[in-house]
């Protein structure tokens, strides 16, 4: 069954976004046949927003397949950003799929990799030039995801994990202070209360707090009008304001940080790719030098961290191919 065509209804799950695309694979060579988003929290359920792609593309697909924000297990989740419950095998028989197939979405992620092309990877640390082993990858957007690549000695096997919601560990009297601060709005403090969207918000209300500055006029009207993580990066990006640029400074090393100690647990050698919707948008300051020195300063570790290959995704699309990948490997199985 090498090689040969198949057509899989692929979505990618998210707090904010729903993605959902008809995806046409053969080897490793995809084809997207129709694609459309929508606003997540403006629907019920996952099959509401299903059938509303189904009737306005008539995908006339056999199988279906969802990377999802939130721990699957048995085919079935609780989404974390979202009041859903999904059950692949009830979607299957509500919608008519032969299969469903749910699996975490930085685990879509993972499995999308192997079909990008080098245009939609950006590659921060070139590492060691023959670089094998398992690996890693870690993407902030709505949430943290995590996930992991296993390497059998001749290919990646990706899995899931939710080590975005370990605890937050501060390493300097300011990230203990932001601690203290997080600590005041919720019972549990992990990574992805600091390293996400909502993260990048907590951070900016704490230094504003903590250096007793008040939000300009102009940025609480975006904040309040738009998307306040993108306000605050935008602002940051411009120059326009100092408390929005320490903010934008302290997201970057503590990103670094997290992606060092993920990579550090599953011995990433094999090299460290930064997904989701946040890395594009701030590739420059990704480049610059608190988020490597956050990945790499883990003490006696350092040369182990050095000797990673870290790269950036920069193609939007990876989970929703990774999605249609798994089900076609899946079918390989059969």
């Amino acid at each position: 069954m090498a090689n040969r065509r198949i057509k899989v209804l692929a979505g990618d799950i998210g707090g904010t976004k729903t993605s959902l695309a008809v995806i046409e694979l053969e080897g490793s060579q995809r084809e997207v046949l129709a694609q459309e988003h929508y606003p997540s929290t403006a629907y019920a359920s996952l099959d509401d927003v299903v059938r509303e792609f189904m009737a306005a593309q008539n995908p006339a697909c056999d199988y279906a397949s969802f990377g999802i924000a939130g721990p699957v297990k048995d085919g079935k989740c609780d989404t974390t950003n979202l009041p859903w419950q999904i059950d692949a095998q009830m979607l299957a028989d509500a919608l008519g799929f032969r299969r469903v197939w749910l699996i975490n979405d930085l685990e879509a992620n993972a499995w999308g990799i192997g079909i990008l092309k080098e245009d939609d990877i950006y590659t921060l640390s070139a590492g060691n030039p023959d670089a094998r082993g398992n690996a890693s990858i870690i993407s902030a957007g709505t949430g943290l995801g995590q996930a992991g690549l296993y390497w059998d000695g001749e290919r990646h096997w990706p899995f899931g994990s939710e080590g975005g919601h370990a605890d937050f560990a501060p390493a300097s009297k300011l990230e203990i202070s932001l601690l203290h601060y997080l600590q005041r709005q919720y019972d549990h403090v992990s990574w992805e209360r600091v390293v996400s969207g909502m993260g990048l918000v907590s951070i900016y209300e704490f230094l504003s707090e903590h250096r007793q500055i008040e939000t300009p006029a102009w940025l609480g009207a975006e904040m309040r009008d738009g998307d306040s993580a993108a306000a605050i990066t935008h602002a940051a990006q411009a120059g326009r304001c100092p408390v929005c640029s320490e903010t934008l400074d302290m997201f970057v090393k503590l990103y670094g940080v997290e992606a060092g100690n993920h990579a550090l647990k599953i011995m990433a050698t094999g090299g460290v790719y930064i997904g989701g919707g946040i890395a594009p948008r701030i590739l420059d300051q990704l480049k610059g030098e608190n988020f490597l020195h956050g990945f790499w300063s883990k003490g006696r570790m350092e040369p182990l961290m050095r000797s990673m290959p870290v790269r950036v995704i920069l193609n939007d699309h990876t989970a929703l191919y990774g999605a249609a990948v798994y089900a076609d490997s899946e079918l390989k199985r059969q």
